[in-house]
């Protein structure tokens, strides 16, 4: 019954996801779905610990009703990406650069 109700949330954007947020890696890491804001807060540190143990610095955690696209965005690759595709050329217009 557990498991209906948490996809009927899921689908319906109100289940709790965990947003850890952090500065190194620059990522945004999403955990969950839950039924209750207490039952992702009490699962927050576990996540917390992990990353920390991976490596990861300037750790942010927000709990909140959502429904996220991803579980993982890595925002350096996006930038990365970004600052590789277009690059100024010396004539002044823009070059594309796979």
């Amino acid at each position: 019954m557990k498991n209906v109700l948490i996809r009927f949330l899921e689908a319906s954007g109100f289940a709790y996801w965990v947003e850890v947020k952090t500065d190194s890696p620059r990522c945004t890491y999403y955990f969950g779905p839950f039924l209750s804001d207490r039952e992702a807060q009490e699962t927050a540190p576990g996540y917390i610990e992990d990353l920390k143990e991976e490596g990861a610095r300037g750790i942010s955690v927000k709990i909140e009703r959502m429904r996220p696209k991803e579980l993982t965005v890595f925002e350096e690759e996006l930038g990365e990406k970004r600052d590789r595709e277009i690059i100024p050329s010396l004539s002044g217009r823009l070059s594309s650069f796979s």
